[in-house]
Formats: structure tokens, C-alpha cells, sequence
């Protein structure tokens, strides 16, 4: 079998133009993305729901650069081929230009990333616009927007009313103009994520976005229910469930070291008998 050409921002487009799906992970480590990387996915997101899904924050708010710097240099050792891309965090793009291009150069040139990802709107295509401009491609996020979570009050389904249907399609389109190369839609209604995706010649990639969407999106541990206490979403679908197995194999491990199964024989390494007589003796004591 012949090795994968890494994928690229050129490739994704013309994955769009050519209506061939593309699939996208979120991972956080290198176990994680040495998996998706075999499994032949497109891309890996190195997400900053890394907040939630891996450090046991309530939300993505708390995640700073360095968080996202170490982890993504953990992705991108076992991605070869698949195309990485790094959240900016909360609050990492919406100050000066100097320091949003920064942020970014920080996930490229220490985290190895191929792209960076910003949420928002209109309001972040100054930024958007800079890191083209440095070479730095950009992935826009639009839609459910987890760092402004307290800000929209909630995780809702945005592109309900069409107020909020038209608003999102002039940012998509803003974003498209100042560069991006791709655009997230999260929990967008699915009429308007086809509409979108029609729209632009940028690929989208929905999660909770329906059908219509260029590619699609899912968080490693969603998809492979490993958690455990899964906490089913409406968007996700399963497809294993080794957070079942994991505590199974956890549990009996406990079992086996409690009881005195565990080690056995088999896992455990013996000396010579002449050199044990030597040490030890009969009596299992070191000799004086």
C-alpha cells in the first residue's frame, strides 16, 4: 500500500469543488491522532473543547495558548498526512493584530499546525485578514460559537429565525472574502448549512449542520463513546463504545491485583536457579 499524500488547504477545496465528503476529527494526543491518521481521515482539529472533553472544564474559556501549543505538538507527531489545524483560544485573536499573529505563529511554528481556527464573525475578519496575509491559513468557525457560550446564553441551534439566517450567511461570506480557506458550522439548521455551502466556494464543515455540508466533524471521544458517563448528543453518532470496555478492563485489573491473580507466572521474570541458591538461598535470604 502506498503512502497517503498529505493533504493540503488546495486538496480540500477541490474535494469540495469535486462533491468528494471530507472527514474531520477532533483529537488531543498523540494515541488519539496516530489512529485517525491510520483510519485515513482528512483532517484533525486539535480543538480547544480540550477544555471540556480532556481537563474537566466546564467550558473552552479556560484553555490558554499553551494548552493548545502542547497539545497540538502531540497531534501533529503522529499526523503524517492528514491536515492538522489548532484552535485559537479564548480571547487569543480579538486584541491587536501583533499579538493575534503571535497566537498563531505560536501553533504553527511550536505546534507544528498546519492552520489555525477563529470563531466568529465579521468582527474577526481583521484578524482573519492578518493571518493570510502572514502565510498562516484560517479556518472560520461560525454558528455555535463555544467561547461565547455566556454571551448567546446557552447552547443553542443558531439560523432558527431569519434575522439570525441572514447575519450568518453575510459573515460566512465576509470570512470567505478575507481569506479562509474553510468554515466550521456548528449547530446551524440544516436548510441554511446547504444554502452556505452552495455559496461559497470554500468548503464547510458541519457538525450539527446537517447533511449539506462539504465534511463533517466529530470529537474522538464523542464518536467512539469513550467516557464514563456518556452524555448522548442529538448530533453524534456512535460508532463504538470502549469507554464500556475500558471500565470493564479497569474494574477486573482491581479485581485481579486485590484477589492475587494478577501478576501471574507468565508476566513475571525469573533469575537463574544457580544464581538465586547464590543470592538467596533456600531460605530466600541474601547470603552474608
Amino acid at each position: 500500500m502506498s503512502a497517503r499524500k498529505p493533504v493540503t488547504t488546495a486538496k480540500l477545496r477541490k474535494m469540495k469543488e469535486d462533491g468528494v465528503p471530507i472527514t474531520v476529527v477532533t483529537a488531543y494526543d498523540y494515541p488519539s491522532a496516530m489512529l485517525a491518521e491510520l483510519a485515513e481521515v482528512d483532517a484533525i482539529l486539535v480543538g480547544d473543547s480540550l477544555a471540556n472533553v480532556v481537563l474537566g472544564y466546564e467550558s473552552t474559556v479556560p484553555v490558554t495558548i499553551d494548552d493548545m501549543v502542547h497539545h497540538t505538538k502531540a497531534v501533529t507527531r503522529a499526523a503524517r498526512a492528514s491536515f492538522v489545524i489548532a484552535d485559537m483560544p479564548f480571547n487569543t485573536y480579538h486584541g491587536s493584530i501583533d499579538a493575534t499573529l503571535r497566537n498563531a505563529s505560536r501553533l504553527m511554528q511550536e505546534g507544528l499546525a498546519k492552520a489555525v481556527k477563529m470563531e466568529g464573525g465579521a468582527e474577526i475578519v481583521p484578524a482573519v485578514e492578518a493571518c493570510v496575509r502572514a502565510g498562516i491559513p484560517v479556518m472560520a468557525h461560525i454558528g455555535l460559537t463555544p467561547q461565547s457560550i455566556h454571551q448567546i446564553g446557552g447552547y443553542k441551534v443558531q439560523g432558527k429565525s431569519s434575522d439570525q439566517a441572514v447575519k450568518l450567511m453575510e459573515d460566512a461570506k465576509a470570512l470567505e472574502a478575507a481569506g479562509a480557506f474553510s468554515i466550521v458550522l456548528e449547530l446551524v439548521t440544516e436548510q441554511l448549512a446547504a444554502q452556505m455551502t452552495r455559496a461559497l466556494s470554500i468548503p464547510t464543515i458541519g457538525i450539527g449542520a446537517g447533511a449539506g455540508c462539504s465534511g463533517q466533524v466529530l470529537v474522538f471521544h464523542d464518536l467512539l463513546g469513550y467516557a464514563a458517563k456518556p452524555q448522548p448528543k442529538r448530533f453524534v453518532k456512535e460508532y463504538a463504545r470502549i469507554g464500556e470496555q475500558i471500565l470493564q478492563g479497569l474494574k477486573q485489573y482491581v479485581k485481579e491485583v486485590k484477589d492475587g491473580s494478577f501478576p501471574g507466572p507468565e508476566h513475571s521474570f525469573k533469575m537463574d536457579d544457580d544464581v538465586a541458591e547464590y543470592l538467596y538461598g533456600s531460605s530466600g535470604k541474601p547470603q552474608a
